[in-house]
């Protein structure tokens, strides 16, 4: 897929960025919680000063490559495919609204997301699986549900920085609630979701203190408010997620 910026531009700026920031290393929690631990480890997902979170792609091949392939199930299987187009609509919204109100934490945040939706493409390829993103321009999917998201998604964002502010919001919720539906035992997809849902911890509190400098706040669609709270009152997730 092609961003009008370039994808392969970007991901390459992406991988040398990821190699720079911040290495200090948490625990960030296993998939299933709020992940708001701060311990030592090193993992596949680094984080920078702002809370942007960049999959470092040797490190996760590395990983990866230790760890035995699976009988994936059907379930598991649709679950990569809707996650590797559901990051990838991350990456192309935050991408369009950084257009219109450049804004850094957009530009930043969606260089992040196009290595979260390049993860779970190794995982595609590890498995000879079909990649529904194949050939797609920003805002194009394969999945009719997260196409018609894209567009109203881009339309709400499109009215106030307020809005586009909630919209990132929004997906990052969505994301960790999807991901959590997703949770398997299954040693490398479980890997890659643990480390996507802290990316997406990290930028929910991205969002919520960008929307907070905005007089403005976040009230979550997805996950419970409880869940919501633990979260943004937590520091950004700095370490290992397996």
């Amino acid at each position: 897929m092609q961003s009008r910026r370039g994808f392969r531009a970007r991901r390459t700026a992406v991988m040398v960025v990821a190699a720079v920031v911040l290495a200090a290393c948490s625990s960030g929690g296993n998939g299933n919680g709020n992940g708001t631990g701060n311990g030592g480890g090193s993992g596949p997902m680094q984080v920078g000063s702002n809370g942007e979170s960049n999959f470092d792609p040797a490190v996760l091949d590395t990983r990866l490559e230790a760890m035995p392939k699976a009988e994936l199930t059907t379930t598991e299987t649709a679950g990569l495919l809707r996650m590797r187009e559901e990051e990838k609509l991350a990456h192309d919204v935050y991408s369009t609204l950084y257009d219109q109100w450049q804004l850094q934490v957009f530009d930043n945040i969606s260089s992040s997301e196009l290595t979260h939706t390049d993860a779970v493409l190794t995982l595609l390829d590890r498995y000879d699986l079909t990649d529904p993103a194949a050939g797609n321009a920003v805002g194009e999917f394969t999945n009719a549900d997260l196409q018609s998201l894209y567009t109203s998604l881009v339309e709400r964002g499109s009215s106030s920085l307020v809005d586009a502010l909630e919209v990132g919001a929004t997906i990052e919720d969505l994301d960790i609630s999807d991901l959590r539906s997703l949770a398997t035992d299954t040693p490398d997809l479980a890997l890659v979701y643990a480390n996507l849902e802290k990316g997406s911890r990290n930028h929910l509190r991205a969002f919520t203190k960008q929307l907070a400098k905005n007089g403005a706040d976040y009230t979550p669609s997805y996950i419970s408010q409880a869940d919501y709270d633990a979260i943004i009152a937590s520091d950004m997730e700095r370490g290992s997620s397996g």
